[in-house]
């Protein structure tokens, strides 16, 4: 079986948190499921990547700043109805009301844990599959 490529788009203002989330979803998270990665730094970059390709993916930090994951998240589903599934990765918890509320389809938790990550990935990639017309 040929892995399918997707396209992420990894969204955090830190460097570091970006290469972790890389490295917790892997470049082939499944055997289905192979990632081509495209980073923001900023949130005017994840909008103007969302405007110039088409993306399968978004993982937000909740943390970023100025420009938080979680408002990131909001006004991507608000500005964009056809926006591509969103993981938030969150720091408490607690927050995951707030993704709700974001409309987010799934969050992870700080520090990341590699094989939940992976997983939640790879099912919301499958899930967009079985949706698409």
């Amino acid at each position: 079986m040929t892995a399918k490529k997707y396209s992420v788009l990894l969204y955090s203002d830190d460097q570091l948190i970006r290469e972790r989330m890389r490295l917790a979803i892997g470049a082939q998270p499944a055997a289905d499921v192979a990632i081509e990665f495209v980073e923001a730094t900023d949130q005017r970059e994840v909008f103007r990547i969302l405007d110039d390709r088409d993306l399968d993916l978004l993982v937000l930090d909740g943390e970023a700043a100025p420009a938080g994951g979680l408002g990131v998240a909001r006004q991507v589903k608000d500005d964009y109805p056809d926006s591509p599934p969103v993981l938030l990765v969150i720091a408490r918890a607690a927050d995951r009301w707030l993704a709700a509320y974001a409309n987010v389809e799934a969050t992870v938790l700080h520090p990341l844990d590699p094989m939940e990550t992976a997983a939640t990935v790879a099912g919301l990639l499958r899930k967009q599959d079985i949706t698409q017309p």
